[in-house]
């Protein structure tokens, strides 16, 4: 296993990517330490890391608070010794407005959870990691980052400064043997992308497999990845295969957008 005897928070549990990627770390051998405000969503998501042999703690987090950041890192160095991997999912998608007619106060909210709230969770990780003499810190950014639809600007404005910062930091901890990198996701296949396709099929009075069809035909691969295909990304850059790589993003989209 890739991760054998190390110990990983992952933050923003939910039912999506926050599920699989603690699970796709579980099989791989860590033990784990899960946040996120929703406590039901950490009790289903433990219950099933537990039902795969591994060690979990549930720690109800909000990461816009810096109590919450350090309490969460302070359980994972008490109670299983250290920390190894930190992989920041938590996010704010923001609101789907026209720049024109938006409220520029509705932006600090993506940017308060998804590059504030981020930082302020790896820099309350950083002691822990060099305790060890390294660790990884994964960061789930998005596509958006890359190329941004109407209306997310605010949205793909905080994962973009997120990349960029993961990049600065990589180079500052470096020397610690820390590496900080970015997954970069574009649809996931899950409730959201669905209730969206949906949506989009009957405003147009179109079939949902022509809804569907209509994204997946501007992906290489001919379909939209899901959740569990993502988080690989994730474990690859948690593990010792990218022991030499930091400061990275990579786009895990199918081929919809290359860099």
């Amino acid at each position: 296993m890739l991760l054998e005897g190390k110990v990983a928070i992952v933050s923003g549990i939910g039912p999506g990517m926050g599920r699989d990627i603690s699970l796709r770390l579980a099989q791989e051998g860590a033990d784990l330490v899960i946040g996120a405000r929703t406590v039901a969503n950490l009790e289903s998501v433990a219950a099933e890391v537990e039902a795969l042999g591994r060690r979990v703690i549930s720690v109800p987090t909000d990461i816009t608070q810096p109590q919450d950041c350090q309490a969460i890192v302070d359980r994972a160095v008490a109670e299983f010794g250290g920390l190894d991997v930190l992989v920041n999912n938590a996010f704010h998608t923001g609101t789907s407005t026209l720049f024109e007619q938006d409220d520029l106060e509705r932006w600090r909210a993506p940017l308060e959870v998804n590059l504030l709230g981020s930082l302020r969770l790896t820099q309350a990780a950083v002691p822990a990691l060099k305790a060890r003499g390294g660790g990884s810190v994964v960061m789930i950014s998005t596509m958006s980052s890359r190329v941004a639809n109407p209306t997310f600007a605010a949205y793909a404005a905080s994962k973009a400064g997120l990349n960029v910062a993961t990049q600065g930091l990589a180079r500052e901890l470096g020397a610690d043997q820390i590496r900080l990198n970015s997954v970069l996701p574009g649809y996931i296949w899950g409730p959201a992308v669905q209730g969206y396709l949906k949506r989009m099929a009957k405003a147009r009075n179109i079939t949902d497999d022509e809804a569907y069809q209509e994204i997946a035909g501007r992906i290489p691969l001919g379909r939209i990845p899901d959740s569990h295909e993502i988080s690989g990304a994730v474990v690859f850059f948690a593990s010792s295969l990218s022991s030499c790589i930091t400061g990275q993003t990579l786009d895990v989209n199918g081929g919809q957008v290359m860099y």
